[in-house]
Order: structure tokens, then C-alpha cells, then sequence
């Protein structure tokens, strides 16, 4: 494990694996650095591959005024940095609207591939009202379990029986223990409407979905497509949310090596 400074002084915490062009991998919800770990290690084959714990998790500290979306661009910011000044980018669900917004932004990023970021678009399915807020409000309580749950159920909107079956899970420990992070991925995605600004992304983007997974993550990809200039969209065949890594990895090479 190696530490940057994000640009508030927070300490964002990384593995580098491999060699080669730098390569940031930006996890989403439920997750660490620890999450991408068999990926990272095929991607390091050929590439660099920085694998960072968000702010919040794991071993980089939460900051000391509040969380605000913005700094955690600034923290991509700081890995940017901490990889040469520029790298490739793939981001994996709310990870994946964290790297478009640092692209929009106008961040050094050579290459970005994202896979499946949580837009909802009109007709999709609903809204959900508050959703951060009432996540927030059992966390505070410390009722990091039913706060998780409450997040499947009405965030990514999985049935009683997924949320069931992940809950009675050896894993589920690890997922409440980052609980407390959930308002972080629910503050990033805003309202789930694709921002205006997508529009100003200018590097070319690989935008991905499983061909499995529910319909409103192939129209998020297929609208998002329409937006961004130089943005293409691949279904991955199988393939759900949680794309296995052996088909994702040579997918991932293929974009940011050609």
C-alpha cells in the first residue's frame, strides 16, 4: 500500500501492480481497493495499474468537512497525479460516474472505459425519493445493515430474494462494514440523470453493459453514447453487473492498447 494527498489533505490510499502505461481503476459502491483485485492483476500484464480505496474506505481517510463530489474528483485528481500526469481510466458503477465527471472535467485522462454507471433514464424505472438521506439517516443510527439493504432495494432496485441471498452471504460483513459510504455513491449520482456536461468529454470512451443485466443499464450506455463525441458501446455477453473478470480484462486491453 502507497498514500497521495487529495487536494484537501486527505490521505487516499493505493496498490500499484504491473508495468506499463498507467492504468486507474475506480470502484464502485460496496467497494475497496481490495474489490478489483483479480482484475488488477491481469490488467497488470500489460499496464500499470493503480487500484485506490475512495475516499471513505478502506485505508484513505473520510476528510474532515463533510463529503462533497467534488473532492472526490479531486482525489482522482491527486492519482492522476501519482501516475505521471496522465493515465487511462475504467470506472465500475458509481465509479464509472465518478470517472465520467473527472473526464467532463477536463481531468488528464488519455483513455476511459465505464461500465454500467447507475443513469436512470425516463420510462426506465423510478426514482428513488431521498434515497441518500434516509440511507444517511440509518447509518447514523448505526444500523448499517438495514441501510445497505434499503440502498439495493431502491437504488439498483434488486428483488427481496438477490438482497436475501447477499445478506445471508459470508460477505455481507464486508459490506456493512463500508455502509457508511453508500451517501457518498447516492450524493456522486445526483438525481441519475446523465449530465449535460458528458457533452464535453473529448478523449474516446468505451462505454460497457452487460448483456444480462437489466435494461436500464444498456439504454444508461446506449444514451450516454448519443452524448459524449467519441464514445462507443459494447455489450458483454453473459454478462451481468458484476462482469466476470476473464471476459472484462481482454475487453479492457483491447480499448486501452489499441
Amino acid at each position: 500500500m502507497e498514500t497521495t494527498r487529495s487536494a484537501d489533505g486527505t490521505a487516499i490510499a493505493y496498490d500499484r501492480s504491473g508495468d506499463g502505461p498507467p492504468l486507474i481503476l475506480v470502484v464502485g459502491a460496496f467497494c475497496d481497493r481490495s474489490a478489483p483485485a483479480t482484475l488488477a492483476a491481469v490488467l497488470a500484464q500489460r499496464f500499470t495499474v493503480y487500484a485506490y480505496d475512495r475516499r471513505g474506505r478502506g485505508d484513505s481517510g473520510a476528510g474532515g468537512d463533510g463529503y462533497s463530489p467534488d473532492r472526490e474528483v479531486d482525489d482522482l485528481a491527486a492519482l492522476l497525479t501519482v501516475a505521471g500526469g496522465s493515465a487511462l481510466v475504467f470506472g465500475h458503477s458509481s465509479g464509472a460516474v465518478l470517472a465520467l465527471e473527472a473526464a467532463a472535467r477536463g481531468l488528464p485522462i488519455s483513455k476511459l472505459a465505464a461500465y454500467e454507471p447507475p443513469y436512470i433514464m425516463d420510462g426506465d424505472r423510478s426514482r428513488p425519493v431521498d434515497l441518500a438521506g434516509r440511507v444517511g439517516e440509518l447509518i447514523s443510527s448505526d444500523r448499517r445493515g438495514a441501510a445497505a439493504k434499503l440502498f439495493l432495494a431502491e437504488g439498483p432496485q434488486m428483488p427481496p430474494e438477490a438482497v436475501a441471498m447477499m445478506e445471508s452471504d459470508p460477505s455481507w460483513a464486508h459490506l456493512t462494514a463500508i455502509a457508511h459510504t453508500l451517501p457518498y455513491d447516492l450524493a456522486l449520482c445526483g438525481d441519475q440523470r446523465i449530465p449535460d456536461r458528458v457533452a464535453k468529454i473529448a478523449v474516446p470512451t468505451l462505454l460497457l453493459a452487460g448483456a444480462e443485466s437489466p435494461a436500464w443499464a444498456r439504454n444508461s450506455v446506449a444514451a450516454l453514447a448519443a452524448e459524449i463525441p467519441d464514445a462507443r458501446v459494447r455489450l458483454l455477453d453473459g454478462q451481468n453487473h458484476a462482469a466476470a473478470d476473464d471476459v472484462l480484462a481482454p475487453v479492457l486491453m483491447e480499448f486501452f492498447a489499441s
